[in-house]
């Protein structure tokens, strides 16, 4: 009887060694050898899954987001059944913020794979069609959520994300500790919500 191989299983391993090499080393120690070296496979496993690098990137930046998603899902469940729009989006923040070490790690990888696009347009689709449903999530819930008198929903959904990056920045290089990001985000959301 023939083996039965989870392709998607193989796959998913594949892109987590690709996480911690780039975690661990920096996105540009991220090659096919590496990768397949501490994903314990042959180099044409690898190949055989990923015909480059670039479909590599994808995919472990697509594992990044199913673990996000899964947090965010999570973070969000716990407010309860009716949570007000500013309570979700501090949690939707403070799910994505490099507060531990998992959120770390998946920061790093997300933070060097924006530096990678950044001269690999092509391979920057994915993160242009995140950021446009994010920007309309957050801007739908201040709408919500009753923004003070003269705040426009769709720029201080920018600002928001804005600073969701910079706080993001800052942690992964240990500018500042947790409780000083979640007190600027506390702060700004302040400056959004009545």
């Amino acid at each position: 009887m023939p083996k039965v191989v989870d392709h998607n299983e193989r796959r998913t391993r594949i892109a987590e060694a690709l996480l911690r090499v780039a975690g661990e080393h920096g996105l540009e120690a991220v090659s096919l050898r590496h990768v397949a070296t501490e994903a314990g496979v042959t180099s044409g496993m690898v190949q055989h899954y990923f015909r480059t690098k670039d479909e590599m990137m994808a995919f472990a930046l697509e594992v990044v987001r199913e673990r996000s998603e899964a947090r965010l899902t999570a973070a969000v469940a716990d407010l309860g059944p009716d949570p007000s729009p500013r309570a979700l989006l501090r949690a939707f923040v403070a799910g994505v913020l490099p507060l531990d070490e998992a959120r770390r790690a998946d920061g790093r990888v997300a933070l060097a794979f924006l530096a990678y696009t950044a001269v690999r347009p092509e391979a920057a689709a994915p993160l242009r069609a995140d950021t446009a449903a994010m920007l309309a999530f957050v801007a739908e819930r201040i709408r919500a959520g009753g923004p003070r008198p003269g705040v426009d929903p769709d720029k201080a959904a920018v600002g928001l994300l804005a600073l969701m990056e910079g706080l993001g920045v800052h942690l992964l290089g240990d500018h500042y500790g947790p409780d000083t990001a979640l007190a600027a985000l506390d702060a700004h959301l302040d400056t959004i919500f009545r």
